[in-house]
């Protein structure tokens, strides 16, 4: 029964029943008003049709006097389907007809009985059956009565069977609504179970549990896949929190004691030039503390979604070529070639700071890890337009990176043994695939050498994969 309660109190369970009720009270308004028309037609009917005896009956007494009328009431008494005939003295004692007794004072009346009245056939006895009629009441100048009415048996058969279909099909709908609340409220019952036990989970602390999608599309699916999504966001932003809270654990206790070192050698040394240098360590290693702050900045910022709000139509083209054409001399600085294929017209939703910055930081990274290649090297940038979206690949030939090592670098603080001779936090991948999350697009690391040529100079090549609007 609590169960049964339970389900009552939802608030679809609850709609049902009362658009259940509206329409049992529309249906049993609907059969009684038509069950109502139909009786009065069928009575309306009958009076017509009593009134055109009565009327032949008066003309066969004008014309023939009491002889014709005893005839013609006595030959139409016994024709099959007969209307009531009486002829009863001035007193109401009944004196000819074919029924043996009516309700008492129905003949001392003139013209149409007000209401229906009960009378009794020859042959039933004082036990027998009741029947109902109406009848009008015709005094002749002699003083004798003439009754002719007609039995209501067939508007209260239609009336009975009308109500009986009526309550057959109450009791139908009843029961199946009974059915159909029995198997849809166990099934929703169920599902409710499996979600609290699920949320119970995910409250204890278990974040990777998932509500139950049961895969109809109905409101609890849609409910679970929204809520689904929300815990994932969650359980990503949780792991991220984890990862930077040890990630700045590990990776910058290096720079801070790096900085009280050079800290302490600057107050034990008396030499000015010995201090000057130790203070210029100590602000490079403080900007370098800085830019790894901004760029955590930047990718909680941009994970939060807080600049979604800043999308706008920008031309992705001349953001490239803008960056192609700055990063050319850096790039000839390091002995390497900048190269570009721009397909021009190219325009995203997206923000430009962000886009450029993520553009920055792989020409940056592509520039950094290809300047030691044997014999220089190259980086190209190249943007075009493909059947998967809007391409915009950042490549260089530089070592590049394991194909199983590709998913690790893209998390925070990250750097492979082979890059920490390289100056870098490990934040750059992770702002680049926040941005492209921000943007509904992905991100796609390959080797630049599509058969894996040498492994020494196999390169990286950097996708950026932008929907197509």
């Amino acid at each position: 029964m609590s169960r049964f309660w339970v389900l009552f109190k939802s608030t679809a369970v609850r709609l049902s029943a009362l658009y259940i009720l509206l329409f049992a009270i529309c249906a049993a308004t609907l059969v009684f008003y038509v069950t109502a028309m139909s009786e009065r037609l069928l009575t309306s009917q009958i009076r017509e049709s009593v009134q055109q005896e009565v009327d032949q009956v008066g003309r066969a007494y004008d014309a023939g006097g009491m002889n014709l009328l005893l005839r013609t009431m006595e030959r139409r008494a016994r024709q099959p389907g007969a209307n009531l005939y009486i002829i009863a003295g001035p007193s109401g004692d009944i004196l000819a007809g074919n029924v043996a007794s009516v309700q008492p004072g129905v003949l001392d009346e003139e013209g149409w009985t007000s209401l229906p009245f009960r009378y009794q056939r020859y042959a039933e006895g004082d036990q027998g059956k009741r029947h109902m009629a109406v009848a009008n009441i015709d005094v002749l100048d002699n003083g004798l009565r003439i009754l002719i009415g007609r039995d209501l048996g067939e508007p209260e058969a239609f009336r009975v069977l009308v109500r009986q279909a009526l309550m057959i099909a109450l009791a139908i709908m009843g029961l199946g609504a009974v059915i159909i609340w029995f198997g849809i409220g166990r099934n929703a019952l169920k599902r409710i179970d499996r979600m609290s036990a699920a949320s119970k989970k995910i409250m204890a602390g278990d974040l990777s549990q998932r509500l139950p999608v049961g895969g109809s599309g109905d409101e609890f699916d849609r409910l679970s896949v929204s809520l689904n999504a929300m815990l994932g966001r969650i359980e990503k932003l949780n792991e991220g929190l984890r990862q930077v809270s040890d990630n700045i654990a590990h990776d910058l206790k290096t720079p801070l004691t790096r900085l009280r070192n050079k800290a302490a050698d600057a107050l034990d040394t008396p030499d000015t030039e010995t201090r000057r240098l130790a203070l210029e360590g100590i602000i490079s290693e403080s900007d370098q503390l800085i830019r790894t702050f901004n760029a955590l900045l930047m990718i909680s910022r941009v994970e939060a979604g807080s600049v979604a709000a800043e999308m706008s139509t920008v031309d992705l083209s001349a953001i490239v070529a803008d960056s192609a054409e700055l990063y050319e001399p850096v790039a000839e600085e390091a002995g390497l070639a900048l190269t570009s294929s721009i397909e021009p017209g190219i325009a995203v939703q997206g923000n430009r700071e962000l886009i450029g910055q993520a553009i920055f930081n792989l020409i940056d990274n592509a520039i950094k890890y290809s300047s030691d290649a044997d014999g220089g090297g190259e980086v190209s940038l190249r943007l075009d337009r493909r059947a998967d979206g809007i391409c915009l690949q950042v490549a260089d030939r530089g070592p590049g990176i394991p194909a199983e090592k590709r998913e690790e670098v893209l998390r925070r603080f990250v750097r492979l043994d082979e890059s920490r001779s390289k100056p870098g936090t490990g934040l750059g991948l992770s702002l680049v695939e926040a941005v492209m999350e921000l943007h509904n697009g992905r991100l796609e690391l390959s080797d630049t050498v599509a058969d894996g040529g040498d492994v020494r100079n196999r390169g990286l090549a950097v996708t950026m994969i932008f929907p197509v609007k």
